[in-house]
This record gives structure tokens, sequence and C-alpha cells, in this order.
């Protein structure tokens, strides 16, 4: 992908304490990832983008994919945000693309 491709600001999150909600009970609390913006790109997903990406494996529960640059601390447990319009997309799975920590493609569920 061309780093022009990357037009879409997101932060990336991980969870972090439980944050109390008012009514006695806890939600999960998410710390970003420094740096806090990031440039990516975000294309909904395929099956046939998903079986190319995943080396002919499915993974059905993806509905988009996050193209970025590579980062260490973004794992299964992370979550993405998109700045201008605030969706939120856990990740289902990722891929370094050729195992090299330039890229990943991150596999991620649209919250709705």
């Amino acid at each position: 992908m061309a780093r022009g491709d990357y037009f879409h600001r997101v932060r990336f999150e991980n969870p972090g304490p439980p944050v109390p909600d008012g009514d006695g009970g806890y939600t999960q609390g998410w710390n970003p990832i420094n740096p806090p913006v990031w440039k990516a790109m975000i294309t909904p997903a395929t099956a046939r983008d998903l079986e190319r990406q995943t080396a002919g494996g499915v993974t059905a529960t993806a509905t988009h994919i996050i193209l970025a640059d590579y980062h260490s601390g973004v794992g299964i447990q992370s979550r993405v945000i998109k700045l201008d319009d605030g969706r939120v997309f856990t990740v289902a799975g990722l891929a370094n693309r050729a195992e090299r920590d330039v890229t990943m493609a991150l596999f991620c569920q649209e919250q709705l």
C-alpha cells in the first residue's frame, strides 16, 4: 500500500483498569497506545479479501480490514477508534505483513 492510502485518522487502545459506571458497577477502561493518533486505511471486508489476507483461512467474524504501520502493542485485545466519526472496531485477528514489522493488517468487527 502507498502511504497516501492511509488517510483515516485512528487511535489504537488496549484494555485498562475498570472504571466506575456511576451505578455501583464497573466498565472496561481503555488506554491509548502511543503515539495517540495514527494514519490507517479502513476498508469493508469481503470473503475474498479475508481469504487472501489470512492465507486461505477465512475470518468470518471480520467486517473491516484496517491497514496501518506496524506496532507491537496492538493485539487481539485492542480496539480501534476512527477519530472523525467515533466508530469503534474490535480487533478479531491480525497479521504482520511479510513478517517485517513494517505493516500490519487488522481484521476487525465494527461495534454498532
